[in-house]
């Protein structure tokens, strides 16, 4: 709050408004009645109207025929309260000198008059003389139409849907070119172990024989490759025999060609056994129905699970 403030003028009915406008400010609780006690309308005999402060309503009527009271926007004195009240305009020097000393009752002094240039409108300023500055009043929100928080709503509804719509087609798309990965992968994989087990039966055993010779060896290390490649591959690996020779021995060596097969992965190439499948099956599912004893049903088949 200031100690003092010294109010800078132009003309006489203006520093007065000026030496009001010091007061509420001194003294921000100020009320009309307030007012009208520290200005009594004593201090202005010549004013011509009833009151030195009116509401501004009330002062407005009075304005409608000649200009009595400082009613408008930027000239009304606004209460701590809310109210606005009007300034008579009325003051004669006597009247204005009687104003001076009355504000200096409340440490309110006034400075000479400044100049006026030619056209322009007097006015005042004040200044608080212990470096006090009076705090801005915050403009008022102005609060938005109904139509326009209508339409940020669409707009924002538009996007949280375009947004959703968007993720969808991203999801789907997305699904899609994993399908498609799955199903290249698959039939890559598909094909490598396909063509392994050619490899595989192109190298043949001994007659009669389950050991593995080195062309054998090879087409499983590819094999093994392929699984490492890919580890959910899982493999039934089939030994097949022609009719050649007893069913029982057949059905035996079937055993034993498959075994060896997985052994050489499990042992040499480092494949989890739980992968791997040894089946044998004899000479009960020929390649060749039609010629049993034929080579080409001596052979292995690489079943992926």
């Amino acid at each position: 709050m200031p100690s003092k403030i010294r109010v800078y003028g132009k003309a006489q009915n203006r520093t007065a408004l000026g030496i009001v406008h010091a007061y509420v400010v001194m003294y921000p609780h100020t009320t009309l009645e307030d007012l009208r006690k520290a200005f009594p309308n004593s201090i202005c005999p010549d004013r011509g109207v009833p009151e030195n402060f009116l509401p501004v309503e009330e002062a407005e009527k009075y304005n409608e025929k000649m200009s009595l009271y400082f009613a408008k926007p930027d000239e009304v004195i606004e209460l701590q309260d809310g109210s606005k009240i009007a300034l008579s305009q009325v003051w004669s020097k006597s009247s204005f000198e009687l104003i001076v000393q009355q504000g200096k009752l409340y440490d309110v002094e006034v400075a000479e008059f400044e100049k006026t240039m030619k056209g322009e409108k007097g006015g005042y300023r004040l200044e608080y003389l212990n470096g006090y500055v009076p705090p801005v009043p915050a403009a008022p929100k102005k609060k938005l139409p109904m139509w326009l928080w209508i339409l940020l709503g669409l707009i924002v509804a538009g996007v949280v849907v375009a947004l959703f719509l968007s993720r969808g087609e991203k999801v789907v798309e997305v699904e899609k070119i994993v399908e498609k990965e799955v199903i290249v992968r698959d039939t890559v994989f598909v094909q490598q172990v396909e063509q392994i087990e050619a490899n595989f039966n192109a190298a043949q055993f001994e007659q009669g024989k389950a050991d593995l010779n080195d062309d054998a060896k090879l087409a499983l290390h590819d094999l093994a490759k392929v699984m490492k490649q890919n580890p959910d591959l899982k493999l039934n690996i089939v030994g097949h025999t022609s009719s050649e020779g007893d069913a029982a021995a057949n059905q035996e060596l079937s055993e034993k060609r498959a075994k060896a097969a997985v052994d050489f992965l499990v042992n040499k190439e480092g494949i989890d056994a739980s992968r791997l499948n040894a089946v044998g099956k004899g000479s009960s599912e020929p390649k060749d129905p039609d010629n049993p004893t034929s080579d080409v049903n001596r052979r292995s088949e690489f079943e992926i699970l």
